[in-house]
C-alpha cells in the first residue's frame, strides 16, 4: 500500500474492523478505531512488530472507540523513560458527548468494562494525521454521528471510512443524532470525489472501492 501496511483486527460481537496501518520501515504505526477485545489487538501489534505512535477515532460509538482509554493506558505503561506517549486523536468535538458516554453506551448492551474516552486531541476538517511519513486528510462526514471524520491517503488512494460506507450499504442514520440527509450528503460531496480507485476499509465487513460502490450501492443510485 505505497509504503504502508493495513490489518484489520475484528473486534467485539459487532465484529467492528479495528484497523491497524504501519511504516514497516520505520515499525511505527497507528491503531484505528479499538472498540474492544483489546489484548486480542495488542497480539495483533506484537505479530506485526511495530510500536504504536497514536490511536485514531473515528467516531464515538462503543464498537469503534470502547476499548481506547484501555489500549492507551497499556502502551503507555509499556514505554521507555522519555518516550513519547501514545495519544488518542480523535474524532471531531461534536461527537463528544458520544466519548462520553462510552460506558452508559456499553451496559446498554451488557458490557460493564468500557471506559469513557478523552482524545488528546480532536479532530476537524482538513486536519491532517500521520503515520510515519505518509499524510492522511481528515474528513467531517457527518450523519452516522455528527462528529465523524473519515482518514484518506491520497498518494496510495487508500481511506478508512468508518461507519460512514460500507460495502452495498452506508451507516445507520436512525438514532436520535442520526441525520440521513447529512450521511448523503457527505458521501456525495466528500468521499465519492476521492475517486473511483481509492479502495476503502469500512467499519464493518469487506472493504471495497469507490468505483463499485458508485456503481452497485443501492443507497448511492
Amino acid at each position: 500500500m505505497a509504503g504502508f501496511k493495513v490489518g484489520i483486527v475484528p473486534v467485539t460481537p459487532f465484529q467492528q474492523n479495528c484497523t491497524l496501518i504501519w511504516d514497516p520501515a520505520l515499525a511505527t504505526g497507528v491503531v484505528i478505531d479499538p472498540g474492544g477485545d483489546v489484548p486480542q489487538i495488542e497480539a495483533a501489534i506484537a505479530r506485526a512488530g511495530f510500536a504504536v505512535s497514536e490511536i485514531w477515532l473515528t467516531h464515538g460509538h462503543l464498537d469503534h472507540a470502547g476499548g481506547a482509554m484501555e489500549l492507551a493506558a497499556n502502551l503507555n505503561a509499556g514505554l521507555a523513560e522519555g518516550a513519547a506517549r501514545v495519544a488518542i486523536v480523535g474524532p471531531d468535538l461534536r461527537d463528544a458527548p458520544l466519548c462520553a458516554s462510552l460506558s452508559a453506551q456499553g451496559k446498554m448492551f451488557g458490557v460493564d468494562n468500557l471506559r469513557d474516552v478523552v482524545p488528546d486531541r480532536w479532530l476537524a476538517e482538513g486536519d491532517t494525521v500521520r503515520v510515519g511519513p505518509f499524510v492522511f486528510d481528515v474528513l467531517h462526514c457527518p450523519g452516522h454521528t455528527p462528529g465523524h471524520v473519515v482518514f484518506v491517503n491520497k498518494a496510495a488512494r487508500f481511506a478508512q471510512v468508518g461507519d460512514v460506507l460500507f460495502q452495498g450499504s452506508i451507516g445507520r442514520t436512525d438514532f436520535p443524532y442520526g441525520d440521513h440527509a447529512a450521511l448523503i450528503d457527505a458521501i456525495t460531496n466528500k468521499v465519492l470525489p476521492l475517486g473511483d480507485d481509492v479502495r476503502f476499509v469500512c467499519g464493518h465487513g469487506p472493504s471495497s472501492t469507490i468505483g463499485a460502490e458508485r456503481k452497485s450501492n443501492p443507497f448511492l443510485q
